[in-house]
């Protein structure tokens, strides 16, 4: 697309690496992103997730998800929407630590991550 042209060698291996999601840290540290939790979603763009928009308030969002380690931008917005949905009606401390676990092999292999 138009704006991959634009990233360079160094941020392509950022985005790669999950690297350039590393200043988020400081989110969390602050209380705003919780480390497990929905993607980040802007607020202009709550309505075009319809009805599962709610699920997107009832949490803060997360540096990692279920989405994250189920395939990233391998699965369709329906999908990512379904596993984002799922984690908040199912929260668990023990789901948490299960999605961290999972994250370092997501990372460390880049799955889904373009």
């Amino acid at each position: 697309s138009f704006f991959s042209l634009r990233v360079t060698r160094v941020g392509a291996v950022l985005r790669k690496l999950s690297l350039d999601e590393l200043p988020q840290i400081l989110n969390i540290l602050q209380g705003d992103m919780s480390l497990v939790g929905p993607r980040p979603v802007v607020r202009d763009e709550l309505e075009i997730y319809g009805s599962a928009a709610v699920y997107y308030l009832k949490s803060r969002p997360g540096l990692t998800g279920l989405w994250q380690v189920s395939g990233r931008n391998d699965v369709s917005y329906d999908t990512r929407v379904a596993f984002d949905r799922h984690y908040v009606e199912n929260w668990s401390l023990f789901e948490d630590i299960r999605i961290i676990f999972k994250t370092v092999p997501a990372v460390w292999m880049s799955r889904g991550s373009y």
